[in-house]
């Protein structure tokens, strides 16, 4: 075979690995002041295999509908912001690829369940950073550390709660749990897990706390362990285990 020939071939390759082609996706929209109830709209957007949701996302509300609403920042998987069902699963739009979809049917786009409608794809986070703030997600400590010198932990220590370190409070987990949706105030598994950060953290004196505030009704008891939250976590984090780690660390005192 001739060098052209390769050539030829390698383009066409090359080509096709990059044409576009066109996605529908149907999004759930809700505007507060015009709908009663949230409606499904479909949008057919040019796409490519490496393209994210959240490319299609931005293409709709720049080049269709300016009205199309939704939270995104980073895009890169920090931020937490785009969280959002795609196809009844939560993931972050900025994670989520095209190629990884069957674009042979339409991709459903839907707000996160168990937290207020605003608008569109945007819920009220207000009551899961509650959830947050009242498990005391800071490190307390009532010792001070030697002057000039920084608290010290060993790795092992560390690793302890390492996994737990990772969450970036994209709500994922939380609206991923039928207790949740059904429980407005079920602590939920994002805010444990950032309980569990600080539980198991060596330097920190406020376990025992955190612990009791966890033993209560809404805490960690209300955990059926459907591994809903795990599934659904972007990090990768093991946050049925973190939660059974918290219930042990109750039962037995503080760790």
């Amino acid at each position: 075979m001739s060098t052209a020939t390769l050539e030829a071939q390698s383009t066409d390759a090359a080509d096709a690995a990059i044409r576009s082609f066109t996605v529908t996706f149907l999004i759930r929209r809700f505007d507060p002041d015009v709908d009663t109830e949230p409606r499904w709209q479909d949008f057919d957007v040019e796409m490519f295999a490496t393209d994210r949701v959240l490319d299609a996302l931005h293409k709709i509300k720049w080049e269709q509908d300016g009205s199309l609403t939704f939270r995104r920042s980073c895009a890169h998987g920090i931020c937490g912001s785009d969280a959002m069902r795609i196809n009844g699963r939560n993931r972050l739009a900025c994670k989520t690829l095209i190629k990884d979809l069957d674009i042979s049917k339409p991709i459903y786009v839907e707000a996160i369940k168990g937290l207020p409608l605003e608008k569109d794809l945007v819920v009220d986070m207000e009551p899961f950073f509650a959830s947050y703030r009242e498990v005391q997600p800071f490190l307390i400590a009532n010792s001070q550390p030697e002057a000039g010198k920084e608290r010290i932990q060993s790795i092992a220590k560390r690793e302890i709660f390492d996994d737990t370190t990772k969450c970036i409070l994209c709500a994922a987990c939380t609206s991923s749990c039928p207790v949740f949706w059904t429980d407005g105030q079920y602590f939920g598994p994002a805010a444990i897990v950032n309980a569990h950060r600080f539980i198991f953290d060596s330097r920190d004196d406020a376990a025992s706390v955190r612990l009791d505030i966890l033993n209560d009704k809404e805490g960690v008891w209300r955990c059926r362990t459907t591994f809903n939250c795990t599934d659904a976590c972007p990090r990768g984090i093991e946050v049925t285990k973190a939660i059974a780690e918290v219930k042990q660390a109750i039962m037995r005192g503080k760790p």
